[in-house]
């Protein structure tokens, strides 16, 4: 698989990359086992590239990931991660976290926003414990959209000081929005940005961001090529989520088109959604979620698949 520099780093990563928060129970549980195939698909295929956060099942993702990567070769493979959540017990747990955090896990523990530099350090921390490891490829400071401020002059500082003393490789921020990323590219030294949801064939929104990061030499992980699934679907789209929640009629029509298009082209919606987002120079790789050993091979299907330019010059505006 296909291999891209984060930046102006040493790091480089398959152009898709294993998006771990299904694994993490998203939405649905999903057994020790099953999440297990599903790494040990993605390696099979030649995914090198792995996503993670501490956000994601409470640290289950983090811990699964961990376990099925411990027996792989670890200068082979590039690790990402996030900050800003610290993980605490939780002093009144219902029993589930899907309502307050999405995810299909008891809620012992509960999250804490914390974007300082001390934060920072708690939480690799305990990331580095829950992944078995001794470092971090990439470490990516998620979602300060209320915290901006704080991210530009604590966190992002923080990590870029681990960065410059070599225990962390690359810095970045993970966020489902391209506005305050790009102001925080425009005031600090970054290396990536990873972007949920806002370069994808059904949102483009984030276009003027991806330019931003190629004026800048900043690498760009599109992550959510699929929408939370709306684009995954190879048949009639009645139904779908967007955005982690049900999709508006105006969505529908729209991913409807889009599944026309390709069928006029003979190529599959999702085929096309995971494509697109490497067709500008700022991406270095597709971050989909995979829960299963199926939607593995379905993603490296759909990615390895020739679309034709007619499709593409169709879709541009």
């Amino acid at each position: 698989m296909i291999r891209r520099r984060v930046g102006r780093t040493d790091i480089e990563v398959t152009e898709l990359g294993f998006g771990a928060a299904p694994i993490g129970n998203l939405f649905t549980e999903v057994t020790d086992e099953v999440a297990a195939q599903a790494v040990d698909a993605a390696w099979d295929a030649g995914i090198r590239y792995f996503d993670t956060a501490p956000h994601y099942g409470l640290g289950l993702s983090e811990r699964r990931l961990g376990v099925a990567l411990a027996k792989r070769p670890r200068p082979e493979y590039v690790i990402s991660t996030k900050v800003g959540r610290i993980l605490e017990p939780n002093p009144t747990p219902t029993g589930t976290d899907l309502a307050t955090g999405m995810f299909a896990v008891p809620d012992d523990l509960t999250r804490r926003l914390d974007y300082s530099g001390a934060g920072v350090r708690r939480s690799l921390e305990a990331s580095l414990e829950r992944l078995g490891l001794d470092r971090i490829d990439v470490v990516l400071v998620h979602d300060p959209d209320d915290h901006v401020d704080q991210a530009v002059t604590e966190a992002i500082p923080a990590l870029i000081r681990l960065r410059d003393e070599g225990v962390i490789g690359a810095v970045g921020v993970g966020m489902n929005q391209w506005q305050a990323p790009l102001h925080i590219l425009e005031r600090t030294d970054i290396d990536v940005i990873m972007l949920a949801g806002r370069w994808t064939l059904l949102d483009r929104s984030g276009e003027a961001l991806l330019d931003a990061c190629a004026e800048r030499g900043v690498s760009v992980f599109a992550a959510a090529p699929f929408n939370s699934g709306l684009l995954s679907q190879t048949g009639p789209i009645r139904e779908g989520r967007f955005d982690y929640g049900p999709a508006s009629t105006e969505i529908l029509d729209r991913a409807r088109y889009l599944a026309a298009l390709a069928g006029e082209h003979g190529v599959l919606l999702p085929q096309t959604a995971v494509q697109f987002p490497l067709r500008h120079p700022a991406t270095a790789s597709v971050v989909a979620g995979m829960r299963t050993a199926e939607h593995v091979t379905s993603s490296v299907r759909w990615l390895a698949e020739s679309t034709p330019d007619a499709f593409w010059k169709e879709l541009e505006p």
